[in-house]
């Protein structure tokens, strides 16, 4: 993952939290003006965030709460239409789907978590 701006990180989760191919954990943020669901997933030791959002049909994906991948731990699937994406890129790998999942970019540090909070994404603010 590339360098993450120090100023812009917000705290998500500890690390230990995020299983390979396991549950994830959802966050709330700002996208392109708009409220959005997202999640941190961990896939092969790295850590990954996507906005909740299938690129068929901007729909939430997760077939129980927080949890996207399938039984194999390979694969995010979308529990509405079937879209299969790759964990490490969020690329459409089968299903229908245009185009791929939108990244949130993290980093994980001294076994914290983080997501970069600057454009286009923004922290909700209570």
């Amino acid at each position: 993952m590339s360098r993450l701006d120090g100023d812009a990180l917000q705290a998500l989760c500890n690390g230990h939290e995020l299983v390979n191919g396991g549950v994830a954990v959802p966050f709330d943020l700002m996208y392109a003006g708009q409220s959005c669901r997202a999640f941190a997933i961990r896939f092969q030791g790295h850590v990954h965030a996507y906005l909740n959002r299938c690129a068929h049909v901007a729909m939430e994906m997760d077939w129980q709460p927080n949890r996207f991948f399938d039984d194999s731990g390979q694969w995010l699937l979308c529990s509405t239409h079937g879209a299969v994406y790759e964990p490490a890129s969020g690329a459409c790998r089968g299903g229908p789907c245009r185009g791929g999942l939108i990244k949130v970019p993290l980093v994980e540090r001294d076994g914290v978590v983080f997501w970069q909070a600057q454009y286009p994404f923004q922290p909700l603010v209570f």
